[in-house]
């Protein structure tokens, strides 16, 4: 007598295979039905995305986006804020924690060039230091469409340690969207392919070597 169990996994299996097969199916017909005129739509659609975003990206680049600078007077804050639409300021002076905060920004200014990551040191800046009630440093302003939004003050939102990584930083800054964010860490997610890579290369080698 034929095993019970063997038969009804055996079953689903088929059941499984056969939904797969029919999606496949339903999927080379929508493209089939897919006339030349259609596709060339979809791909001037496609290129005309792809030529806004090279365009985007090239005026970044032209405002100062993709580095970590410094602000030399408060003239030239208000000057950077107005001309891009997200902005980081670190409001710095020449201690260890600040050391800390511009080694991360220097990383998150290339990983987000979306946004323009600039520090000002906060006591040669009174004025500003004052309207935007700048009190403990470091401080991050976090500005959108010239209007500071939020503040990182100091470490205590990130753990109140100085060996905070950078991915927790470029949470917070995700939260206040002052960054473009996708869910997921763009650091932790670079080192989880490196790290897949290495996996790869070690296994080949492996392989490999058993031959």
């Amino acid at each position: 007598m034929e095993n019970p169990v063997k038969e009804i996994i055996e079953k689903q299996v088929l059941t499984v295979a056969k939904a797969v097969e029919d999606k496949l199916d339903e999927e080379i017909a929508a493209l089939d039905r897919l006339d030349l005129d259609d596709i060339e739509v979809l791909r001037e659609r496609r290129l005309q995305q792809m030529k806004k975003m090279a365009e985007k990206r090239s005026r970044w680049m032209s405002l100062g986006h993709g580095e970590y600078s410094e602000i030399q007077s408060e003239k030239d804050f208000f000057s950077v804020v107005k001309a891009s639409e997200r902005v980081v300021c670190h409001f710095y002076r020449e201690n260890w924690p600040c050391k800390v905060v511009d080694k991360h920004l220097s990383i998150l200014a290339k990983q987000h060039i979306e946004t323009r990551f600039v520090k000002i040191h906060a006591e040669k800046s009174p004025y500003l230091a004052e309207k935007l009630r700048i009190v403990v440093l470091p401080t991050l302003a976090l500005v959108k469409n010239a209007k500071v939004e939020d503040y990182v003050v100091g470490f205590d939102e990130l753990g109140g340690r100085d060996d905070f990584s950078t991915e927790e930083l470029e949470e917070r800054l995700a939260k206040a969207e002052v960054i473009h964010f996708e869910g997921e860490s763009s650091l932790r997610a670079s080192k989880l392919k490196s790290q897949s890579r290495s996996v790869r290369q070690s296994s080949n080698a492996d392989s490999s070597d058993s031959e």
